[in-house]
């Protein structure tokens, strides 16, 4: 396969061909950087293969980066979260060393759930988002879902007779994230459809829940208890449990900050 080379063209010339061939070739990257990285290659004496490196891992970085937003933003997160914030020496009934082999990933990869109990403001929430975060950021689909608003879906999609699509769209991503499992009361027919959700995933994809209640009182949502056995069967199987323990940091933290405004 031949090559055309075009000797002699001026610098605009060059640069005038380099930002029409970004465009048509869709490298908005490398178009915005190529004169900027070509300076530079040239004050460090770069060779061209160099210089050629630097271009494509530039427009590479960016790719991922933005397809990582993508995700994040597609897992319909309430507010942003990371393990970086995440206070640990405020909550120590959590290991930092447990949560951090976690934001590897390897679980969402094996198809494993996770389960975060805890009382009100111990950061289930938090390190449900920010472990969804870590996991849309390492190339997974993740979805992330209040448990109330799940079942309302699953009976409003039963009754428009688009149960089976619906739960085949929630069976689909590499994590579903459920959040505050165990505030409500959920009835038979919610409860089943929730099942539902968790058999199709089941040893496939993971699921993580977070929720105020130990596995004991869970009863208290799922009234049937042999629904009940069979949901914590499926969301502990092989997983992972990390309790966050009783202790609110958040009210802690709250009432720390009132004292210091009250004493200054």
């Amino acid at each position: 396969m031949s090559v055309t080379r075009h000797r002699g063209l001026t610098e605009p010339a060059a640069d005038a061909a380099i930002d029409a061939a970004c465009r048509n070739l869709r490298l908005p990257t490398m178009r915005g950087q190529f004169s900027e990285l070509a300076d530079a290659a040239a004050r460090d004496q770069m060779t061209y293969r160099g210089f050629l490196a630097e271009l494509l891992m530039a427009e590479c970085d960016d790719r991922n980066r933005r397809r990582s937003e993508r995700r994040i933003k597609a897992a319909g997160f309430p507010r942003e979260k990371a393990l970086r914030t995440f206070e640990f020496d405020a909550n120590p009934a959590i290991d930092p060393a447990a949560i951090h082999t976690l934001a590897s990933c390897d679980w969402v990869r094996k198809g494993l759930p996770l389960c975060l109990i805890g009382d009100s403001g111990t950061g289930k929430s938090h390190l449900l988002i920010a472990l969804g975060t870590e996991a849309a950021m390492a190339g997974f689909r993740v979805k992330y879902v209040l448990a109330t608003k799940l079942v309302n879906e699953l009976i409003e999609a039963a009754d428009e007779k688009l149960l089976t699509k619906t739960i085949a769209r929630y069976g689909r991503v590499d994590l579903l994230c459920i959040d505050e499992l165990g505030y409500m009361e959920l009835d038979r027919r919610g409860a089943e459809l929730l099942f539902q959700v968790l058999t199709e995933r089941e040893e496939k994809n993971s699921v993580a829940i977070a929720s105020n209640e130990s596995f004991s009182s869970w009863t208290k949502t799922f009234t049937d208890p042999r629904l009940c056995a069979a949901i914590v069967d499926r969301l502990t199987f092989g997983g992972n449990i990390i309790e966050t323990g009783s202790d609110s940091y958040r009210l802690a933290t709250t009432r720390a900050r009132q004292q210091t405004t009250a004493g200054s």
